[in-house]
């Protein structure tokens, strides 16, 4: 492979990249994952649509799979955002995060809507779940942090059952995808609208390492769906520009925004992938 493919497919990520990455954020920052003017919270209304929309069509539709008495796990759940929207799909629904305040924060919400929801300390190199635990497994925005992404791909394998299915988006390592999501979205300041060290572009992961890591682990890759912003490119700057000038709320910005599935997949993609005997 080019462009690194063999490098980020088969290793761990060397210290001196991981460490670039800010990971106690999501401990400081736990109790912005529900607060509605807080960047974190946004990815309710900003990326939850698109991905709930892509996961019911192809669970319900596609693969005509009832949740009734079906257990799906969030590997990387944060404060709940979207374990929530699992639950509410009909599934019994776990998630599982090394952050004990986002953890809290997410048994909280849950628990004061009324929501069922398991959730366990634990990563995803070592899940703490028996060989075919689940019928589906979700790992979105997460498999782009991980410092051993083969080991966290074994694992998901090893705890579907044979016919689950692992739904998942992350994003593409391109040059266009280091200036969207690093430069505009992390770096200059004009513009930026999530924490400095939130993302490392070396760990991004192209399509192709992906479906290829999928295969080596018993999981029928199906495809690779793009996402996208609903607004224009310049739309999109007036925006974050406004935000960051203090012009306009976290909250706002995220009333003017949503991700939707497009055939570029330069940035971010979406996917799914069934387990094989």
């Amino acid at each position: 492979m080019k462009g690194g493919g063999n490098r980020r497919l088969l290793s761990r990520v060397p210290s001196a990249v991981y460490d670039r990455i800010d990971n106690a954020i999501y401990d400081t920052s736990s109790v912005a994952w529900w607060q509605p003017d807080a960047a974190f919270h946004q990815m309710k209304h900003v990326f939850n649509p698109a991905r709930v929309g892509y996961a019911k069509r192809k669970l319900f539709g596609d693969l005509k799979i009832n949740p009734t008495g079906k257990r799906a796990l969030e590997v990387g759940c944060g404060g709940g955002i979207l374990s929530e929207e699992i639950a509410r799909m009909g599934f019994d629904a776990a998630g599982i995060d090394p952050s004990e305040p986002s953890l809290r924060a997410a048994a909280d919400h849950a628990r004061a809507g009324g929501l069922i929801i398991r959730y366990l300390k634990g990563v995803g190199e070592s899940l703490p779940f028996p060989d075919g635990s689940y019928d589906v497994v979700f790992c979105c925005d997460v498999l782009e942090h991980v410092r051993d992404l083969p080991k966290v791909v074994s694992e998901i394998s090893r705890v579907l059952k044979t016919g689950g299915v692992f739904i998942y988006d992350t994003f593409n390592r391109t040059l266009i995808s280091k200036l969207v999501a690093i430069k505009i979205g992390q770096e200059w300041k004009s513009w930026a609208f999530m924490p400095a060290d939130l993302h490392v572009w070396k760990m991004f992961i192209k399509p192709r390492e992906l479906k290829s890591l999928l295969q080596m682990n018993h999981l029928r890759w199906m495809e690779h769906q793009g996402l996208k912003p609903d607004k224009s490119v310049f739309l999109i700057q007036r925006f974050l520009r406004q935000r960051a000038g203090g012009k306009m709320s976290y909250r706002e910005l995220g009333g003017k925004i949503r991700m939707v599935e497009g055939r570029s997949r330069a940035v971010m993609y979406m996917g799914c992938a069934v387990k094989s005997s």
